[in-house]
C-alpha cells in the first residue's frame, strides 16, 4: 500500500503536469493477480483495486494501519467491473457479476477476491474508510441500483447514474458510492461541476476504449486544470477542487465519497460561465 499526502489549493496552482498527476492520479492500480492500494489524507480514504485471475487474493492485515485487521476500524464498498466473480468475507460468500456492488461493515474479516473464469476476469475496485460504528454486510446487483437517466444528447451528456451506498440504499457509517454509464455520444460527465467542503471525492474510470483518454478537470472553480487520465486509473478529488471529465469517446465511471456528511445532493454549483 502507497501513500499520498493531501495538497492544499495554493500548493496545487503552482504544479506542473508531472505534479499534478503524481498527487492526484492513481495509476496501475488494476494488475493481474495483485491488491494495490492507495491511503489517501483526505478524509483516510484507502483506494484500491484487486484484479484476481489465476488465484485468489485475500486483503491481509497491514502494518501501517496499526490494526488487527484490515476493516477492524473501517468499513468498504467494492464495485465489480469486470467478468464474474465472487468475495467471501466474514465466512459467507457474495456472488458479483459486472457492475454490482458489496458493502462489507466494521470488523469484517478473512475478505478473499477470486475469479470464475480466468480468461474474463473480475475487477474489484473498492474504497475504505474510517468507520465508528458496524452495518450489516450486502449486496446491490446493478438492476437494485434504480438507475436514473440524467443529461441529454444535446449536451452531450445523457448518462445512467446507479446509486448503492447512500442514505436510501445500502447503509454506511459514512461512505458513498456509485457509478455513472455514459450514452454513446456522450462525453461529458458532471457538468455544470461542483464542490463539496464537506467530503472528498474518488473517481475511478472504466470502460474506457484503449485508444481514448478522458480529460479530467479539477481545481478550483477559478483554478481550473486537467488530468488525461486512461482505463482503470483514478482521480483523488480534494474537497476544494470541481470532478468533472470529458472523453474522446463514451466511458463508465465509479465515485465515492468521504467525510462529513452521506447527502448525496450536499454540493456547491458552479455555473459554467463562472469558470476560469
Amino acid at each position: 500500500m502507497s501513500t499520498i499526502n493531501s495538497i492544499s489549493s495554493a500548493e496545487a496552482k503552482l504544479m506542473n503536469t508531472e505534479k499534478l498527476r503524481e498527487n492526484f492520479l492513481l495509476q496501475n492500480l488494476a494488475s493481474n493477480d495483485q491488491c494495490n492500494l492507495v491511503y489517501t489524507h483526505y478524509d483516510r480514504m484507502i483506494v484500491g483495486c484487486v484484479k484476481p485471475q489465476k488465484t485468489a487474493i485475500p486483503i491481509t492485515q497491514l502494518d501501517e494501519l496499526k490494526a488487527s485487521s484490515f476493516l477492524e476500524r473501517r468499513e468498504m464498498g467494492i464495485i465489480n467491473v469486470g467478468g464474474k466473480g465472487s468475495v467471501n468475507a466474514g465466512g459467507e460468500k457474495y456472488e458479483l457479476s459486472k457492475l454490482d456492488c458489496l458493502y462489507l461493515g466494521k470488523g469484517t474479516v478473512d475478505i478473499t477476491f477470486s475469479s470464475d473464469d480466468a480468461n474474463d476476469g473480475a475487477v474489484y475496485f473498492l474504497l475504505s474508510c474510517p468507520a465508528h460504528a458496524t452495518y450489516p454486510n450486502k449486496v446491490a446487483t446493478k438492476t437494485e441500483a434504480l438507475p436514473v437517466t440524467l443529461g441529454s444528447a444535446t449536451t452531450s451528456n445523457l448518462r445512467t447514474i446507479y446509486k448503492y451506498i447512500h442514505n436510501d440504499g445500502i447503509a454506511s457509517c459514512q461512505l458513498v458510492m456509485g457509478l455513472t454509464v455514459l450514452s454513446e455520444g456522450s462525453v461529458w460527465n458532471t457538468m455544470p461541476a461542483h464542490t463539496h467542503t464537506r467530503r472528498m471525492e474518488v473517481y475511478f474510470y472504466f470502460d474506457v476504449k484503449a485508444d481514448q483518454c478522458v480529460f479530467h478537470m479539477m481545481g478550483q472553480p477559478q483554478e481550473t486544470r486537467h488530468l488525461v487520465v486512461r482505463n482503470h486509473e483514478a482521480i483523488v478529488s480534494p474537497p476544494w477542487s470541481i470532478h468533472s471529465g470529458c472523453g474522446t469517446s463514451d466511458y463508465s465511471f465509479i465515485w465515492g465519497m468521504a467525510g462529513e456528511n452521506k447527502d448525496f445532493t450536499d454540493m456547491d454549483g458552479v455555473a459554467i460561465k463562472d469558470l476560469k
